[in-house]
């Protein structure tokens, strides 16, 4: 019995190995067509009876501005091009500010956030994060910089039901994710940590004190991001 069940959990451990190393290789170069997040919105949405909302449009990274690309950079992730995935001062940062106030800060970089958007569910627990982990591996490895950054401007939550940076920038704003200036990019970076909630108003304070912070840390860089 026990080594009947031993061969089935070493069958299943084999298939999911090797089923995520494809999936990431394939998206490696094509379009994510849907995130379990958004799924789960749909989901969400049809349960409280609202209508259904998921506006998406895959874009290419040279056709989003690379003010966009670099206020995310700014505002979640400043070691972003440093790190192999993971940013340990920073989680070790937001441990401590946890445990000493209210508002909840993250310490996940961006490749983690791209990982878990595409390839899992929401959730604290141990198996996810554990799976969170690999999954990052895998995409700074197979993927890189570039791609990562990409991927993540794609499916990234801006709103209610708005995925992505050109979704973001035509509600928003009225144009393409190409034409938004520093202030519009900054603007919806300030939108990440809690997308559905700050979306409301984004002419609060709240999102123009954290826009002139993120424009700041931008001039700080240059005004420019390189990816490798």
């Amino acid at each position: 019995m026990i080594k009947k069940i031993a061969k089935i959990l070493l069958r299943f451990f084999i298939f999911f190995i090797l089923s995520s190393l494809l999936a990431t290789v394939i998206y490696r170069w094509a379009p994510i067509p849907f995130t379990p997040l958004m799924l789960m919105r749909c989901v969400e949405q049809k349960t409280e009876g609202s209508p259904m909302k998921l506006k998406k449009t895959w874009k290419a990274l040279e056709d989003i501005s690379p003010n966009l690309q670099l206020a995310v950079v700014c505002s979640e992730d400043q070691n972003f091009l440093l790190h192999y995935g993971f940013d340990f001062k920073a989680l070790k940062e937001a441990m401590i500010n946890n445990q000493k106030y209210k508002r909840i800060r993250g310490g996940s970089t961006i490749s983690q956030q791209t990982a878990k958007n595409v390839f899992l569910w929401g959730g604290r627990n141990y198996i996810r994060k554990a799976l969170e982990a690999y999954f990052t591996l895998l995409i700074e490895t197979i993927w890189g910089k570039e791609r990562i950054m990409e991927v993540y401007l794609n499916v990234i939550e801006f709103g209610n039901g708005i995925y992505g940076a050109e979704a973001a920038a035509q509600h928003y704003f009225g144009k393409t994710a190409e034409k938004l200036s520093k202030e519009e990019a900054a603007v919806l970076a300030s939108l990440l940590p809690n997308p559905r909630s700050y979306g409301k108003n984004i002419k609060g304070r709240y999102i123009q004190g954290r826009k002139q912070w993120i424009l700041q840390q931008m001039h700080f860089w240059g005004g420019k991001l390189t990816l490798p």
